[in-house]
C-alpha cells in the first residue's frame, strides 16, 4: 500500500502575469503554498544559509543585511556562466526547503508549488500538474513597466530567459486567467481548488 501525499500543483506564469495575486488567492481558500521566491529572499537575507558561498563566488555582493540584490543583479546580467554558477547554489538549497514544505503537509489533499521558472529549470517534472497564469501581452507590458525601475530593456531580456507565454498555455494542466477582473479570477481559482479537492477525496 503506497503512502498517500498530496496532490501538487505547480505554479508559474511569466512576469507581470499576476502569479503572486493566484497564489494568494490559493491561500485565502486555505491551500498551503510553497513560495520558491520567498524561500529565496530567506535563504539570501540577513544571515542567511547562502551568504558565505555567494561571497565567495561574487564577492562584494553581499553584507549585514544579506545579498545587495542590485550588485548580485549586475554580476551575473547577461551572464548565462555567472548565472548557471549562482543558480548551482541557490537550487539545492531552495530544493531542500521544498522537500520540508512537503514533509509538513502531506495530510492535505492539494498543496501548490509556486515556481517562476517551472518550465525553464524542469521543475514540471516534480509536480502532478501544472497551473499557468496568463493575461493578454499588451496587459502583461503594462503592468511590467509600471513597476519601479523597470525598463524596456530590462523587460524584454526577462522575456528571453522565459518560456513564451503561449507555449506555457499549450502545457498546462490548467490556465488561470488574469486578464479579467479580480474576482472573476478568485472564482476560477475556487473552482480548480473544488474540483481537484473532491478529485482528491474520491478513493476511486
Amino acid at each position: 500500500m503506497t503512502e498517500k501525499r498530496p496532490l501538487i500543483l505547480g505554479l508559474t506564469g511569466s512576469i507581470g502575469m499576476g502569479k503572486s495575486a493566484v497564489a494568494a488567492m490559493f491561500q485565502g481558500l486555505g491551500v498551503p503554498v510553497f513560495d520558491a521566491d520567498k524561500a529565496v529572499h530567506e535563504l539570501q537575507g540577513p544571515n542567511g544559509a547562502l551568504l558565505e558561498p555567494i561571497e565567495r563566488e561574487f564577492p562584494g555582493t553581499t553584507g549585514p543585511d544579506g545579498v545587495d540584490r542590485q550588485k548580485l543583479g549586475a554580476a551575473v546580467f547577461g551572464n548565462p556562466e555567472a548565472l548557471a554558477r549562482l543558480e548551482r547554489i541557490v537550487h539545492p538549497a531552495v530544493g531542500a526547503m521544498r522537500h520540508e514544505f512537503l514533509s509538513d503537509n502531506r495530510d492535505q489533499p492539494v498543496i501548490v508549488f509556486d515556481i517562476p521558472l517551472l518550465f525553464e529549470k524542469d521543475g514540471w517534472k516534480t509536480v502532478d500538474a501544472v497551473v499557468v497564469v496568463s493575461a493578454p501581452a499588451e496587459m502583461q507590458r503594462e503592468r511590467v513597466l509600471a513597476r519601479p525601475g523597470m525598463t524596456v530593456e530590462k523587460f524584454e531580456h526577462i522575456l528571453t530567459l522565459q518560456v513564451p507565454d503561449a507555449e506555457k498555455r499549450a502545457r498546462a494542466d490548467y490556465v488561470i486567467d488574469t486578464g479579467t477582473s479580480l474576482a472573476e479570477t478568485r472564482h476560477a481559482v475556487q473552482r480548480l481548488v473544488h474540483a481537484l479537492t473532491l478529485l482528491e477525496g474520491d478513493p476511486a
